[in-house]
């Protein structure tokens, strides 16, 4: 288990445009109607959680109006450690949203790696991190080549794909809801996902079942002060879910709004790219040089600074 799983300090978020309610892709009912005043409360309410309750630090994008779904901003980058793979999506409306992430992410020294071979897809939406491995859903958005590049990118941990059908992404049905333990939703689809990654893994997992799948979406952090932490669904929107939630007495438990974005295949984890920077601990140590001359001893102090950098 990677020994700060859960640790994040930083949120990468992008505010929604107005044309999300007509142009958006969206693999549900057109007819459903995107209320963006409602869209804008539950974007206030997600930063004011991220920001005011968690204390981590909030980088906000722009909206771009020609770009519907960059508020989605998990699909077009992987962060582990200190590098951010920036992915080619599997939309091809969507692949312009990579250019104004990976600004941002350069910004916070993260080391860019950019997926450029034409023949690649990869959603972030398709990819969960255990602190063990990465499991990466093949779906309509993520193909095998996409799968191949993020395993070269980050080669200290083992990358087995999963087959993903009915739904869009891997996480629309999934996600780490604590340290060893994969929410999931309680579908045949969502199900037969979670056999295959019990079946490639060398680890063992826990898991918490929902009714709902989209439900099984949720974040978790291990913060300093606060412990296990998990955003989740609220009751209004899965009633049933949000009593499955409530069992975790170890965490605090934080239910978040989604209902509009919901409407656009929009999750949880889908409107924040999360990242743990800690801040440079600077050590300074005086150490005593002891010098002999002609004239006998002299004690002179040479100061030196030790930079470390703690977790990645």
């Amino acid at each position: 288990m990677q020994a700060d799983f859960g640790r994040f300090t930083h949120a990468v978020i992008r505010a929604a445009p107005d044309s999300l309610a007509a142009q958006a892709l969206r693999s549900g009912p057109a007819e459903l109607q995107v209320d963006m005043e409602a869209v804008r409360r539950e974007e206030e309410q997600y930063v004011s959680v991220l920001e005011k309750t968690l204390g981590l630090r909030v980088v906000r994008l722009e909206a771009d109006e020609e770009l519907p779904d960059c508020v989605f901003v998990e699909d077009p980058a992987v962060v582990c450690g200190n590098t951010a793979l920036i992915t080619r999506p599997g939309a091809p409306s969507r692949r312009k949203e990579t250019e104004a992430l990976k600004t941002a992410l350069a910004n916070l020294d993260l080391n860019i790696v950019e997926m450029t071979d034409e023949s690649a897809t990869l959603d972030g939406g398709d990819v969960l991190f255990t602190g063990r491995e990465f499991f990466v859903g093949l779906s309509k958005r993520t193909n095998r080549r996409g799968a191949e590049i993020l395993a070269d990118t980050f080669q200290d941990y083992a990358v087995s794909t999963v087959p993903v059908l009915g739904t869009l992404h891997l996480k629309s049905f999934c996600s780490m809801a604590g340290p060893g333990l994969i929410a999931i939703g309680s579908s045949e689809a969502a199900q037969k996902a979670l056999k295959t990654m019990q079946q490639m893994s060398d680890h063992k997992y826990d898991k918490l079942t929902v009714p709902d799948d989209l439900a099984a979406n949720c974040i978790y952090m291990n913060l300093p002060d606060k412990g296990h932490v998990l955003l989740h669904c609220t009751p209004e929107q899965f009633p049933e879910s949000a009593k499955v939630f409530e069992k975790l007495k170890d965490h605090m438990l934080i239910p978040v709004p989604n209902d509009e974005k919901r409407k656009v295949d929009g999750c949880l984890t889908c409107c924040s790219v999360l990242i743990n920077k800690p801040s440079k601990l600077i050590l300074t140590t005086s150490l005593a040089q002891i010098s002999i001359s002609r004239e006998g001893l002299s004690t002179s102090t040479m100061t030196c600074s030790t930079h470390q950098q703690l977790g990645c």
